[in-house]
C-alpha cells in the first residue's frame, strides 16, 4: 500500500509495520515522510522495520554509508518517528521504466559507479536472500 493511500489507515489493529522508501537526491519520498510524521505516535507503539532503498547500499564506500546514516537521521528528526530497525537495501537500475530525463540522470550515476557497465542495461543490486532473512527474523510473533 502506498504511503499516500495509508494516511487514514487504522494502525492499532496491527502488531507491526514495514515502511520502505528509496533515496532520491538525499531524501526519501515526500509521501513516506508525511505518513511517518502524521502517524508517528501509532508507529511508536508497534514493532517497525524501515527499508531504506538506495544504490549506495550496493557498495562499501564509507562516505556513502555515512550519507545513508545522515539521511535516516534527517527522516527521524523531521518526522518524530524512530524506526525500531533500519535495513539498507541495494536498489536497481531499471532503465526501461525511466522517462527521458530520469534515464540520463540514472545513466550518469551508473557511469560514475561502474564505468564499464553496458549503457542503459538494467542491473539488479538487491540481495534478495539477505532481505528475506531480515524479514524472517523481524516478523512479529503471530
Amino acid at each position: 500500500l502506498a504511503a499516500a493511500d495509508a494516511k487514514e489507515m487504522d494502525l492499532s489493529i496491527y502488531e507491526g509495520a514495514i515502511l520502505a522508501a528509496s533515496v532520491h537526491v538525499g531524501r526519501y519520498q515526500k509521501s513516506l515522510e508525511e505518513f511517518a510524521s502524521l502517524r508517528s505516535v501509532a508507529l511508536k507503539g508497534m514493532k517497525t522495520l524501515f527499508l531504506s532503498v538506495s544504490l549506495a547500499a550496493a557498495g562499501d564506500e564509507e562516505d556513502d554509508w555515512a550519507e545513508l546514516a545522515r539521511i535516516v537521521e534527517k527522516l527521524i528528526e523531521e518526522t518524530g518517528w524512530t524506526p525500531g530497525q533500519v535495513e539498507h537495501v541495494a536498489g536497481a537500475f531499471k532503465f526501461e521504466e525511466y522517462d527521458f530525463f530520469k534515464y540520463w540522470a540514472m545513466r550518469w550515476m551508473e557511469s560514475k559507479r561502474d564505468p564499464d557497465a553496458k549503457a542503459g542495461t538494467d542491473r539488479e543490486y538487491t540481495d534478495w536472500a539477505k532481505l528475506a532473512d531480515v524479514l524472517k527474523t523481524w516478523a512479529p510473533v503471530c
